[in-house]
């Protein structure tokens, strides 16, 4: 059995480790998975890192697991605040890293395998878990740490998303990532909240969470009556008839539809940056731009020099002060380029945050 999953996949890196230390989250993943409807087809053994498990669901979809597993725990730390857990991520000894300390977390090329990092706390039931891409590579024996207070939210609710600032951060990486929790019930859920999220930026990923709150639809109703000429206005709409739908399908279609819902909020961002700027006296030209890569908007500020602005949606938590954060790069860098997150002084004049 310790050899089977050495093999089979290729291209992916696996550590020796305790059996008896990972065997309770192999358990508690295959557990919650079985108790969820599925039928476990595969599953590795506990000593060798990560876990690979391959299973049916009830509606007998095939999904697989990569997952970089560790045990979630609430140890005081000297200097650490009281309420702070954790988990470190780690294999084997520090002994066989002493010259190279860095690990590619695996990625699927063809997205068969859902990649998983998490820490778990069987005793708890319950589990934390960490985007893959955002934290690869990464260092072992680093921590990654989170609160009491998350920890209450996810037992009392079954789901739980925040966002973190990360304090050592590789210098192509975010500062700001989206960690999502989930009780053992609700496993099956992180594993397709992780497949569908997959390299989205940490606001989107939290907008996303959210979204999985609940499996059933909650009983509260916020949607507000619409006039009878909104409801004209709206079904004689030339997207309407281009598209052979009705309004509120469409709109289902794009709530739906993860990145199209993303686009869409950059886009209306950018539309309520132009309304505001407009109305700036002193601003005499004000326009929006469509170019790849570009700024978002031009205009001109009592006559003086045209200026290039660039809109980005804020975090949804501000700071420990109040204050808004931004997180201020590219969703993702070019291949072999780690410096083209980061934006070039030329590109644009301002930047706004909606």
């Amino acid at each position: 059995m310790r050899d089977a999953t050495r093999g089979l996949i290729p291209g992916l890196r696996t550590y020796s480790v305790s059996a008896r230390a990972r065997a309770p989250l192999v358990d508690y993943m295959t557990s919650a998975l079985t108790k969820a409807g599925c039928k476990i087809i595969h599953a590795s053994s506990a000593d060798r890192a990560p876990f690979v498990v391959a299973f049916e669901t009830a509606s007998r979809e095939r999904m697989g697991i990569v997952a970089y597993a560790f045990l979630a725990t609430r140890t005081p730390t000297k200097n650490r605040p009281r309420d702070e857990r954790s988990f470190q991520i780690k294999y084997g000894s520090k002994d066989s890293y002493a010259d190279e300390n860095s690990h590619e977390l695996w990625q699927d090329p063809l997205g068969m395998f859902t990649i998983l990092l998490l820490g778990i706390d069987p005793e708890e039931g319950m589990c934390v878990s960490a985007d893959p891409i955002a934290h690869s590579p990464t260092k072992f024996f680093i921590r990654l740490e989170f609160k009491d207070e998350h920890a209450e939210a996810i037992l009392d609710k079954g789901w739980h998303a925040w966002e973190r600032i990360r304090r050592f951060t590789p210098a192509d990486a975010p500062r700001i990532e989206t960690l999502v929790g989930a009780e053992k019930s609700r496993f099956l859920d992180l594993v397709r909240f992780e497949r569908a999220a997959r390299g989205l930026e940490p606001g989107n990923r939290l907008i996303l969470a959210e979204e999985h709150s609940f499996s059933l639809p909650t009983g509260r109703v916020t949607q507000e009556k619409e006039s009878a000429l909104v409801m004209r206005m709206a079904a004689t709409h030339p997207l309407v008839t281009q598209f052979g739908l009705k309004t509120n399908e469409i709109l289902d279609l794009i709530a739906g539809a993860r990145r199209l819902k993303m686009a869409v909020r950059g886009w209306v961002a950018e539309e309520h940056l132009q309304r505001s700027l407009s109305k700036v006296p002193g601003v005499t030209h004000c326009e929006r731009l469509d170019e790849e890569g570009g700024p978002d908007i031009r205009l001109r500020y009592h006559r003086g020099p045209v200026l290039t602005v660039e809109c980005k949606n804020v975090a949804r938590e501000r700071d420990r002060h109040g204050h808004p954060r931004l997180d201020f790069q590219r969703t993702r860098a070019a291949k072999g380029n780690p410096c083209s997150r980061y934006y070039e002084p030329a590109e644009f004049d301002v930047v706004a945050a909606c």
